[in-house]
């Protein structure tokens, strides 16, 4: 599994992963039902603290990403119900629209730019 954390970024680094699986998911490179590494494994892949990993696996388990089994560990399972990923869709974007409507981006903008990002995740 490959997977690019920014060290020089200022966004914490289990919110990079947390995006980076989340990112695998929508592109098909992760598949429900696939096993990812162990906390440990991930940890040692990517350099960092088992800690950090281990809180990435948690938020995704609690957003609905993965479930947790004792014999296979993190396993890809999308079961977030639309309505609830609408809603939190919805949360997110009020603050990324504003910061945007802060910088003169135009709506006609935003849309090219979601019509963009659906092409590459093969959403219609």
């Amino acid at each position: 599994m490959f997977i690019e954390i920014d060290f020089e970024s200022d966004e914490a680094i289990y919110r990079q992963l947390c995006h980076q699986i989340i990112i695998g998911i929508a592109t098909n490179t992760l598949q429900s039902g696939q096993s990812l590494p162990s906390v440990r494994d991930m940890a040692e892949e990517i350099g960092i603290n088992m800690h950090t990993v281990n809180k990435a696996y948690s938020i995704l388990r609690q957003q609905g990403f993965l479930t947790v089994d004792r014999r296979r560990g993190a396993v890809v399972d999308v079961s977030c119900e639309k309505r609830d990923a609408l809603e939190e869709l919805k949360k997110d974007l009020t603050i990324v629209l504003a910061k945007a409507s802060c910088k003169q981006v135009t709506r006609e903008d935003v849309h090219s730019l979601i019509d963009e990002l659906y092409r590459e995740y093969g959403s219609t």
